[in-house]
């Protein structure tokens, strides 16, 4: 059975005990933790609070799939922290920013590649997601350029079916691609909403974050092709809404929904 895992992002302001019991009644066991500013894990601190915080969390029954922590991908103190905490994975984003796209890559490898020491030192893995927009990788074809030639012990796959529908890529396509390198698989889902009227000189469009059932990304046909491809690795959710007054209502209803996809 594959875990399930749910990103604690939306409940930044509980202290650990609150949210392990917040998360518990939500229906999860495992949560992925963020290690930012504001949060109860905070970068500068990493390695101090961050074995301390998964400790507590486990005695109410919560455990540490994963961080996203904000530390550069050659500090040490990331691994370590991590290893004294007995967590094996963070999961990193690569902005594009200024640079084009080649550039951008360029520069995700070097931060990878001055990170494989310590994934090796600390028995490590960075999980790299995909993200629509001006990220690197923007599609699955992006996530194989970038990580074919590296050890997937050590770097591996967040694929995220939402952002990748985003794109208006096929899920089916993208999984027969990423499968190989794959460690976790981010599930949330939303839909391009024009905001401008038909009057604008040119159409105008946002991302509505929205419920499993209803967004781009048909998580019937993800969850069908996951079965298809045995893949029995974890599943986290974003948790990410438009709607942010509904988080808990919607997240609760996703688990219900995948966990129906699921049996």
């Amino acid at each position: 059975m594959n875990p399930l895992a749910v990103f604690a992002k939306p409940w930044k302001s509980l202290p650990l005990p609150q949210l392990a019991a917040h998360i518990k009644s939500l229906g999860f066991d495992w949560i992925e933790l963020p290690v930012r500013k504001g949060f109860p894990v905070e970068p500068e601190n990493i390695e101090r609070d961050l074995p301390a915080a998964v400790k507590l969390l486990a005695e109410y029954g919560i455990h540490v799939l994963n961080v996203t922590a904000d530390v550069p991908l050659d500090d040490e103190r990331l691994y370590s922290a991590c290893a004294a905490a007995g967590i094996g994975m963070n999961r990193v984003l690569f902005r594009q920013r200024e640079l084009d796209y080649w550039a951008a890559e360029a520069k995700a490898r070097r931060k990878l590649d001055a990170a494989l020491p310590f994934c090796e030192r600390y028995a490590m893995q960075i999980g790299v997601q995909n993200h629509s927009g001006r990220f690197v990788p923007v599609n699955e074809m992006g996530m194989f350029q970038l990580l074919k030639d590296y050890d997937r012990r050590q770097v591996a796959a967040v694929w995220d079916p939402a952002h990748n529908a985003l794109e208006g890529i096929d899920s089916d396509a993208a999984l027969d691609i990423v499968a190989p390198y794959l460690c976790v698989v981010n599930l949330k889902n939303a839909y391009w909403r024009r905001v401008s009227g038909p009057e604008a000189a040119a159409a105008e469009w946002s991302i509505y974050w929205t419920s499993g059932a209803q967004g781009r990304a048909s998580w019937s046909k993800v969850i069908a092709k996951l079965k298809a491809i045995d893949y029995r690795g974890p599943i986290c959710f974003s948790a990410e809404y438009s709607d942010e007054d509904r988080v808990d209502e919607l997240i609760a209803q996703d688990l219900a929904f995948a966990r129906g996809l699921l049996a």
